[in-house]
């Protein structure tokens, strides 16, 4: 279908602020810029309790608990922002609409951004906090048999990062993946990075950018390009992508691969939406569409 009107609406304000692409700047003054924009991000509901803390390796997470229940799903998220961006600040309206909306207790993790720390200082983050979350399950009071491994972009690198080492690694026991519309791998010549390239939001220069301060060299990339990664054996998965995303044919092709090999994977493409339209749950409508869809997953 054709980019929606809330979408269109979008783009055209983007186009009208005439601000420089994230690669255009520094990444500091790329993160005020981005911190800035909380505003557009919406506000998510309130919640029984919002309590910050560290794992044991002093990696900082935000716990959500929609109510005083025990024996909740735990869903451990990671934020967006191509490694770069993004904070619990930033997310928080999301993660506050998960636990709302799926009546389980959200980790938010704080993990290290690139390039000031490359891979994988992130994922090492991201799986220490998963790690953390399963191991202290009666402290926080949540049932560690329906662990959840969650992100948005580049959070959704993250998580199936994390469920790829924890399957390699013989845990921590993850029972599903949730991944919207995921970074995989950076193959900046599909069908979706050429005809979304420019004018939708994310770009394809600003992909590229963001790959290039994550990684470097050709040292041992198996948790962060994802696209030869053995997916047998893998929770099941749900997949969200927008229509008018650079990163939607790779989400799409990960999903079929998970698919192909015997996992339990559900793929639901957002017709008209952008990338990050879940984040930006002030401006889209679907955004709560898929909320109830994630909800229903968990």
């Amino acid at each position: 279908m054709a980019l929606h009107p809330q979408a269109q609406t979008f783009v055209d304000q983007i186009a009208q602020q005439d601000r420089p692409g994230w690669h255009e700047m520094s990444p500091s003054e790329a993160r005020v810029l981005f911190d800035e924009m909380k505003g557009i991000f919406g506000r998510g509901p309130e919640l029984h309790s919002v309590e910050d803390r560290k794992n044991d390796l002093g990696v900082p997470v935000r716990v959500y608990r929609p109510n005083d229940a025990r024996d909740l799903p735990v869903v451990v998220y990671f934020h967006g922002g191509g490694w770069v961006l993004g904070n619990i600040e930033s997310h928080d309206a999301v993660c506050r609409n998960i636990a709302k909306s799926a009546d389980a207790v959200v980790v938010s993790v704080e993990y290290r951004l690139a390039p000031e720390h490359k891979y994988p200082a992130a994922f090492d983050d991201a799986f220490s906090a998963t790690q953390w979350v399963a191991d202290h399950a009666s402290d926080l009071g949540v049932d560690a048999s329906r662990l959840v491994v969650a992100g948005d972009s580049a959070g959704g690198n993250l998580a199936a990062a994390v469920a790829l080492k924890a399957r390699d690694t013989g845990g921590p026991a993850i029972a599903k993946q949730v991944l919207i519309y995921p970074v995989i791998e950076p193959d900046f010549m599909t069908d979706s990075y050429l005809s979304c390239a420019e004018g939708h939001g994310l770009t394809r220069t600003t992909m590229q950018w963001f790959w290039d301060q994550y990684i470097s060299g050709e040292d041992d990339r198996r948790y962060a390009c994802l696209a030869n990664a053995n997916v047998e054996n893998l929770p099941p998965a749900f997949v969200l992508t927008a229509e008018y995303d650079v990163l939607c044919d790779e989400g799409e092709k990960y999903a079929a691969r998970m698919k192909a090999a015997g996992v339990d994977t559900t793929i639901k493409r957002y017709p008209g939406m952008l990338h990050g339209f879940v984040h930006f749950c002030g401006y889209f409508d679907d955004a709560k569409t898929a909320f109830d869809d994630i909800a229903k997953v968990i």
